[in-house]
């Protein structure tokens, strides 16, 4: 998986992980072995105590979509579908992860490369990025999440823009739109990148993964069940080496040194 050559990197930096499209030729547009490699990426991350998560693109830009070349021979629908199954189930991984997902995009960022952007919890952009759901330019549905994350981030009345007009958004609009957390230069994008996964991974780890877990539930939930999970996930927070480490630091007058745990 860490071969320079493979469709999809995955590295490790102390408490951060990274996993990168590796396909700069196609503008890492996804095929089979891309999305299989994505989706293997994504469990050996939920497996090895990652304390954030960033994805990123190599190349002139983070992902183009699907890649359009596959659709071309025969038995379209099943390699779409085998396409599709790989990159949704890593979707669910990262949905389920006990860390938070940073996606860091530049350049284009189209079809299910906006997709996967979408259904991180913070996406930093750099300025040159170029957001589009393309799905409607070649007369097919999105998939990848992006019809649950978009109207939960826009509105519907402007996810439906986005979606069946399928126009180009540039940085400063997603930033303006709330599709994108941040927009930085170009050149700063890697550092700006790191130096936010460090602030996370220096944090409360497992109250994160409890944050992450009831901000995403809340759709879903009625207010008496949401209620019933934040006090659940309170007193479970209560009880770890981080919380008696915040409390200690506010008494002290001192910032918290947390360990995730």
């Amino acid at each position: 998986m860490g071969e320079p050559t493979a469709p999809v990197l995955l590295s490790r930096d102390g408490a951060v992980s990274t996993i990168r499209f590796n396909r700069p030729s196609v503008l890492n547009a996804l095929d089979e072995p891309t999305a299989a490699a994505f989706r293997d990426a994504c469990r050996a991350v939920a497996e090895d105590g990652t304390r954030v998560l960033v994805i990123a693109g190599n190349g002139r830009g983070f992902m183009a979509g699907g890649d359009l070349a596959r659709f071309r021979a025969d038995g379209a629908a099943d390699i779409a579908r085998t396409i599709i199954e790989a990159l949704h189930e890593g979707l669910m991984i990262l949905d389920r992860l006990e860390a938070p997902v940073i996606a860091s995009v530049h350049g284009p960022v189209a079809g299910a490369g906006m997709s996967v952007a979408m259904a991180t919890d913070l996406c930093i952009a750099a300025d040159d990025a170029k957001f589009t759901l393309a799905y409607a330019r070649i007369g097919t549905t999105p998939d990848g999440s992006s019809t649950y994350n978009l109207p939960r981030l826009v509105g519907l009345r402007r996810a439906m823009e986005i979606a069946l007009l399928a126009d180009t958004i540039d940085a400063s609009d997603a930033l303006r739109l709330g599709l994108v957390n941040r927009v930085v230069p170009a050149a700063a994008l890697a550092e700006e990148t790191a130096a936010l996964a460090a602030r996370l991974a220096a944090g409360p780890t497992r109250a994160y993964a409890g944050i992450r877990r009831l901000l995403r539930q809340s759709w879903t939930s009625g207010l008496e069940s949401q209620l019933a999970a934040e006090a659940d996930a309170f007193c479970a927070s209560a009880g770890t080496e981080d919380f008696k480490e915040g409390i200690e630091a506010f008494f002290g007058k001192r910032r918290a040194d947390f360990h995730g745990r």
